[in-house]
C-alpha cells in the first residue's frame, strides 16, 4: 500500500523537534534516528503524532525555513485542549492570529475548536457569520466568546 508522510527540514534540529512535538502529543513517539558514524550528528528520522508518520532532514539552513503555506491543524473537543496544545506549542514560538500559531522551530499550528466548525455550519447565516466575526478578531481561540458572538446576532434555534 502506497503510503504519504509530511518529511519537514530542519536547521539541525530534528531530535531537538522530534522529542517537543512528541512530549506534546498523547501516544506519540521517536522512531528511528539515522546518525553519521563519525560524529553521531542526526541525519534523518521520524517520529509519530495521532497515527501520522512524520519524517525529517536535517538538510542544513539553505531551506530550512517554514511558512504559513504550509500548515498542521488541530481539531479540539473543548476549550481546555485548545488552551493545551495553543500554550504547548507556543512555548519559545509566537502566538498568532485566527487560532494560528508559529512554533519554537517556525512550522504553523492552526488550533481549532470543534465548535467553531458546527458554528460555521449553523443554518442561520447571521451565526456563522458572527462566530466568523468573532474568530478573526481573536489570537487563542475561545469556544465561549465564538458562541457569544452567534448567539448575539440570533438566538440559537433549540
Amino acid at each position: 500500500m502506497t503510503t504519504i508522510s509530511p518529511c519537514l527540514w530542519f536547521d539541525d534540529r530534528l531530535e531537538e523537534a522530534a522529542v517537543f512535538y512528541t512530549a506534546i502529543f498523547p501516544d506519540a513517539r521517536v522512531g528511528h534516528l539515522a546518525r553519521r558514524p563519525d560524529d553521531g550528528t542526526v541525519l534523518a528520522g521520524d517520529f509519530t503524532i495521532a497515527g501520522v508518520r512524520f519524517r525529517g532532514i536535517n538538510g542544513g539552513p539553505e531551506h530550512a525555513r517554514f511558512t504559513p503555506a504550509v500548515s498542521f491543524s488541530i481539531d479540539c473537543r473543548d476549550q481546555s485542549e485548545v488552551d493545551y496544545y495553543w500554550h504547548s506549542l507556543a512555548d519559545g514560538g509566537e502566538e498568532l492570529v485566527c487560532g494560528w500559531v508559529k512554533d519554537r522551530f517556525g512550522l504553523s499550528w492552526q488550533i481549532v475548536p470543534t465548535r467553531f466548525y458546527e458554528l460555521l455550519a449553523d443554518p442561520d447565516p447571521a451565526r456563522a457569520a458572527a462566530a466568523t466575526e468573532a474568530m478573526l478578531g481573536m489570537r487563542r481561540l475561545v469556544v465561549a466568546d465564538l458562541e457569544a458572538a452567534a448567539d448575539a446576532a440570533a438566538p440559537a434555534v433549540p
